[in-house]
């Protein structure tokens, strides 16, 4: 079977100035992803090892980096899927947690449980013994100044977040294991000026993440609530019936967002190992390694580059 792996960083606006960063940022949870793939490790190892790197990634909101609430507060939200057993782990509205993708694997292989959120996650994190940070060890500058401008009464950032550029950026990843297993992953910090407890697709199995050794894996970036509402990456999974290519599935499963005027995008692999990424938005930070090509990063349209 074909190894491979495709990470994301969101899809947005990504201003000039920003693009150099969110390619290397990619590069490198790529780098971080592949290697453990290549060297025979598993789909969900990979996706979770490239989703690590990028939520230690300033550039990016998920980790260090995320949002800030309403209440000056950082709420992570994460999910990984295994496609063999259709298995999931997600936390919600956690806090204090470096690396939350780390944590939903933990509840996906700890507990009988797919989610926990809120407090209940949070306690999960210290029955467990993992590592907790500080609120201000996930918080950038950028967005400091982003949540003082939106309560002194800009509402510029919340309503420009897809279309202008404003820093954002939910991360994810999918893989293919040399057994042909397929794995995803996702994390984020939200939206702009989200109430406390708001929770998005990301950890949400079938919206925000969605992975099946029988049809594909996806992992989506954008507008949560309209992705919810769409189901979006297991609707881009299921197009891939019929041995559909991604590139066709994932343009079809995006139109769906016309119906709720949602922004955003996917990375979509099927069992044969093509992949594909689509997005609505201006740009969109997106790689892809596999064994013929090597390692391709973008962020505009068109063909990735080494």
């Amino acid at each position: 079977m074909p190894i491979v792996l495709a990470v994301h960083g969101g899809a947005w606006n990504i201003p000039d100035a920003a693009v150099e960063a969110h390619r290397e940022g990619v590069r490198e949870a790529l780098r971080a992803g592949w290697a453990a793939l290549s060297e025979g490790g598993s789909a969900l190892d990979a996706v979770e090892i490239a989703v690590r790197v990028l939520e230690e990634d300033p550039t990016f909101d998920a980790g260090v980096g995320s949002r800030l609430n309403r209440e000056r507060k950082v709420e992570l939200d994460a999910s990984i899927m295994c496609g063999r057993e259709l298995n999931a782990g997600a936390v919600a509205a956690v806090q204090r947690v470096r690396h939350p993708i780390s944590l939903a694997r933990k509840v996906m292989e700890e507990t009988h449980h797919v989610m926990l959120c809120g407090q209940g996650a949070s306690q999960f994190a210290d029955e467990i013994g993992m590592k907790r940070c500080r609120t201000r060890d996930l918080l950038v500058g950028r967005e400091l100044e982003r949540y003082e401008r939106v309560m002194a009464g800009d509402r510029r950032p919340v309503q420009e977040e897809f279309e202008k550029p404003a820093p954002m950026g939910t991360v994810g990843a999918i893989a293919m294991d040399g057994r042909g297993n397929l794995a995803a992953a996702t994390s984020t910090g939200g939206i702009q000026d989200k109430m406390p407890g708001r929770v998005g697709d990301t950890p949400i199995p079938g919206s925000g993440t969605f992975a099946d050794n029988k049809l594909g894996a996806a992992s989506c970036t954008g507008h949560g609530e309209k992705i919810m509402r769409v189901v979006l990456a297991k609707a881009a999974v299921d197009r891939l019936a019929g041995d559909v290519h991604p590139s066709t599935a994932g343009m079809g499963a995006l139109s769906t967002m016309r119906r709720v005027r949602g922004k955003g995008g996917l990375i979509l692999l099927d069992r044969y190992g093509r992949v594909s990424a689509r997005f609505n938005t201006p740009r969109m930070a997106r790689g892809v390694a596999d064994e013929a090509k090597g390692l391709r990063v973008g962020v505009d349209r068109g063909a990735l580059r080494r």
